[in-house]
C-alpha cells in the first residue's frame, strides 16, 4: 500500500520533474541557509528573495530570461544594503528592511503596468507541480554551481562566516567573499522560485538550517543534517500537496516548520521539553528537602 502511494504519482511526467526539483531545492537552500544562520543573515535572505521581483518584471518586459533579471536585482539589492551601511548611521537590519520593502514595491508597481499577464501567484508562492523541463534544468545547474562554489571555497567561506576580522587580517578578500555570497544567495533564490516562490523561499533557506543548528554543534555536520532535512521537507511536502490538493510551496514550508517545532521541543540536550522536565525534577527535589 505504501509503495503504491509512493510510486503512483511518479507515473506522471510532471511529478517526476517536481520530485527532482524538490530534491534540488532541498539541497541548495540548506547549504546557503547554514551560512545565513551562523552569520545571522536571515533577514538578508528575505530581502534578496523579495528584491528579485522587479528583475523578473523587467526581464518579462524586455523578453529576457527571468534568471538574468532576478540575479541582477538580487545583487543590486545586496550592493544597496552595503552602501547604506557604509555611508549612513542606519543599522544593517534597517538597511535590509528598507531595500526589501522598496524593491518588492517596485516589482509590484512594474507588474501592475505590464501589458499582458504575469502569473504573480506562482511567482510569489511557487508551484512545483508546474515545473517545466527548463525550470528543472535551471534548478539543477544553479544547484551544481552553488554547491561546487561552496565546496571549492569552503575554508575561506567558513573563516569569513565565523571570524570575518581574522579573515581580513590574514589577507582574505573579505569584501569579495561577501559579494560572492550575495551572488550565490541570488542564484539559490532563482533556482527555488518555481518550487516555493519568492515569499516562501526564505523558509526553505532558514528552517532546515535552523533545525540542524539545534541538533549538532559542528558546522559541517549542521550543513549535512540541514540538507537531509531539506530534502525530506521537499519530498514530503510534494507528496502531501499531491494527495491533499494543497499549494505545494506552502505544504513544503509547513513540513519544515513542523520538523523545527518537534526538534525545538524534543532535541537531545536542546529540547524545551527536557528543560521543563529537568525544572520540574529540581522543583520536586527542593520541595522534598523542604518537607524533610
Amino acid at each position: 500500500m505504501m509503495l503504491d502511494m509512493l510510486s503512483e504519482p511518479l507515473s506522471y511526467g510532471f511529478m517526476q520533474r517536481a520530485l527532482v526539483t524538490s530534491v534540488a531545492v532541498g539541497v541548495i537552500c540548506p547549504v546557503m541557509g547554514s551560512f545565513l544562520i551562523v552569520r545571522r543573515w536571515a533577514l538578508l535572505g528575505d530581502a534578496i528573495s523579495h528584491a528579485v521581483l522587479p528583475g523578473i518584471a523587467v526581464a518579462y518586459l524586455l523578453q529576457l530570461p527571468f534568471f538574468l533579471g532576478a540575479v541582477t536585482t538580487g545583487l543590486a539589492t545586496g550592493l544597496g544594503i552595503g552602501v547604506i551601511e557604509r555611508n549612513t548611521r542606519i543599522k544593517p537590519d534597517a538597511a535590509m528592511g528598507i531595500m526589501f520593502v522598496g524593491a518588492f514595491a517596485l516589482g509590484l508597481a512594474i507588474i501592475s503596468r505590464v501589458p499582458g499577464h504575469i502569473d504573480l501567484y506562482h511567482i510569489l508562492f511557487g508551484n512545483v507541480l508546474g515545473v517545466r523541463e527548463t525550470d528543472l534544468y535551471l534548478a539543477l545547474v544553479c544547484g551544481a554551481g552553488v554547491c561546487g562554489t561552496v565546496l571549492l571555497l569552503y575554508k575561506e567561506l567558513l573563516t569569513w562566516a565565523f571570524d570575518p576580522v581574522s579573515a581580513q587580517v590574514t589577507g582574505m578578500p573579505v569584501r569579495g567573499l561577501h559579494y560572492m555570497m550575495m551572488l550565490l544567495l541570488s542564484v539559490t533564490i532563482v533556482a527555488s522560485l518555481q518550487a516555493v516562490g519568492i515569499v516562501l523561499v526564505i523558509a526553505m533557506l532558514i528552517t532546515p538550517a535552523a533545525t540542524a543548528f539545534l541538533l549538532t554543534g559542528r558546522f559541517l555536520s549542521m550543513m549535512g543534517v540541514a540538507v537531509v532535512l531539506g530534502v525530506l521537507t521537499g519530498v514530503a511536502g510534494l507528496y502531501l500537496s499531491y494527495y491533499m490538493d494543497i499549494a505545494s510551496g506552502a505544504t513544503m514550508v509547513l513540513v519544515g516548520v513542523l520538523l523545527f517545532v518537534l526538534t525545538a521541543l524534543f532535541a537531545p540536550g536542546e529540547g524545551a521539553v527536557w528543560g521543563w522536565i529537568g525544572h520540574a525534577d529540581e522543583k520536586g527535589r527542593a520541595q522534598v528537602e523542604n518537607d524533610g
